[in-house]
């Protein structure tokens, strides 16, 4: 099976170029590339770069993006009940509820639009559980990999207590057709960025959030907590890399993610840590994060 994903264009290329390729974040959607995909693209231009696409597709249930298994046009599941349809076509659940499978055929999705578009190749960029994506890419498919970034993320499989938490929340967000399970996610603490703690970070958290389905927000739980351990990619790596991380991240602080740089032997790999930034870079610092980006595709062209 092959997911369908709604993919955002933000740029057509010149179909020489790879594409650069945005994979969001969990638990909110392509969105929060707008500002960063402007930038990218607006410093491109005037370095001179060749017309690359820019694209940034939604994972299933995110924003607009489908869910395997639902008819979402009838608003029926195809099967018997959403449940059960939904699990068998992210490849089974797991006794406790875990998507062991999804996330193989997610990566496996991703790499079938970029061949679906006549390319053979795409520059990678993935952001907290769009890191996950983009490591199974490069276990499943290196030879689809022209560039890589991984922004505010890490190769670990979740630990027992953190895959029962999601499997948890996702029940929690199906049973009760609610996305408050992970609202949390809006908030902030003394100890984070500046952004992250404004009226407006706050307010565009909290509208993205409740913008998406509960049954997405649980497709995509499920997804992650039946990742397995990545790590053994990272020194597989060998197209030109970058590594982007906040210094206020309380998921994926500094020193993850310079264990991330790090472990990326088989490549040229660059390090960007960007002060007052918390976990979402591409949102709080998208000028930033596109300079890294904009650096990284001048490498890979």
């Amino acid at each position: 099976m092959t997911f369908q994903l709604n993919n955002t264009v933000y740029r057509d290329g010149d179909g020489l170029s790879a594409p650069l390729v945005l994979v969001h974040a969990f638990p909110v959607d392509h969105r929060m590339w707008d500002d960063c995909a402007a930038e990218i693209i607006r410093q491109a231009d005037a370095a001179g770069l060749p017309r690359f696409a820019v694209w940034a597709p939604d994972m299933p249930g995110a924003g607009d993006g489908p869910i395997p298994g639902l008819d979402e046009t009838a608003g029926v599941p195809v099967g018997p009940d959403a449940a059960s349809s939904v699990a068998l076509a992210a490849g089974g659940a797991a006794t406790d509820g875990a998507y062991e499978h999804a996330l193989d055929l997610l990566a496996d999705a991703y790499v079938a639009l970029l061949h679906e578009a006549g390319y053979e190749k795409a520059v990678w960029v993935g952001l907290s559980m769009g890191g996950y994506v983009i490591l199974d890419i490069q276990r499943r498919h290196p030879d689809a990999v022209a560039g890589f970034a991984m922004c505010d993320t890490k190769g670990d499989a979740d630990a027992p207590a953190q895959r029962a938490n999601r499997v948890r929340v996702a029940a929690a967000c199906e049973n009760g057709h609610t996305v408050d399970p992970v609202m949390h996610f809006a908030d902030a603490t003394d100890a984070d960025s500046s952004f992250k703690r404004s009226t407006e970070g706050r307010e565009l958290f909290t509208r993205w959030i409740r913008g998406q389905r509960p049954e997405g927000v649980a497709w995509r739980q499920r997804m992650a907590a039946g990742r397995p351990d990545l790590n053994d990619q990272l020194p597989l790596v060998t197209a030109p890399a970058a590594v982007v991380g906040g210094d206020r991240d309380p998921f994926s602080p500094p020193a993850v993610m310079r264990a991330v740089a790090d472990a990326m032997t088989g490549t040229d790999v660059t390090y960007t840590e960007i002060a007052d930034c918390g976990h979402f870079s591409a949102t709080e610092h998208p000028a930033t994060v596109a300079a890294a980006l904009v650096d990284l595709m001048r490498r890979v062209d």
